[in-house]
């Protein structure tokens, strides 16, 4: 993809912490892998993942454990850089979080007057501390591929290639190419962390 088709990044990208390797700034696509461990009890499978996502050229690769403050430190991410048009999602589903499910929910719904994601079967689904345009940005910039409950390097490293090419290719259910930078600049902000009087929200962070 020719480089006057990307854009530059904000200037404090990627603006949270978190586990994640920062790869190529121009690449089209993120990577999150579910984690339903703490940081260190990381299986190895799942670390492989990370690595094999950083080294076929993702912009971030990473792990997501919250489906609230978790997904809103990805999100901040994700829209601090415009060039950054998909986020698969793979590793096996948290029986708890229910992360990959809240992302893939927030994707196609958006969220209710509660900052609920609609649909999502997480036990608490809230998004409280972004402010919408980070949400609307989100759902228009990124199309998520799903791949919730893959564990497969060979898989996850053809969706990576596949996202990168200048012609549309098929991988699965999706036609995958790179679209170029999404046409506004970055969205730069933080999470306003903790959210005030949150219903019941988990308070656990990615």
């Amino acid at each position: 993809m020719s480089e006057n088709l990307k854009a530059k990044p904000a200037d404090n990208y990627p603006p949270e912490e978190g586990c994640y390797f920062r790869g190529n700034d121009y690449a089209p696509i993120a990577v999150a892998v579910i984690l339903q461990w703490t940081r260190g009890r990381m299986p190895p499978d799942l670390e492989k993942l990370v690595n094999v996502a950083r080294e076929s050229g993702a912009a971030l690769s990473g792990t997501v454990r919250t489906e609230n403050i978790g997904l809103e430190k990805m999100i901040c991410n994700l829209v601090a850089n415009p060039n950054i048009r998909y986020l698969a999602v793979c590793g096996p589903e948290s029986s708890d979080h229910l992360v990959g499910d809240a992302i893939l929910a927030l994707s196609v719904n958006g969220v209710d007057t509660q900052r609920r994601i609609v649909g999502a079967r997480a036990p608490t689904p809230y998004l409280l501390n972004l402010p919408e345009e980070f949400l609307l940005r989100f759902r228009r910039q990124i199309t998520v591929i799903d791949l919730v409950n893959e564990d497969s390097p060979e898989v996850l490293q053809e969706a990576v290639r596949a996202s990168c090419q200048e012609e549309p290719v098929r991988f699965r259910e999706y036609t995958l190419s790179d679209p170029g930078a999404y046409p506004e600049p970055a969205v730069s902000g933080k999470i306003a962390w903790p959210a005030a009087n949150p219903p019941q929200q988990a308070r656990a962070e990615r």
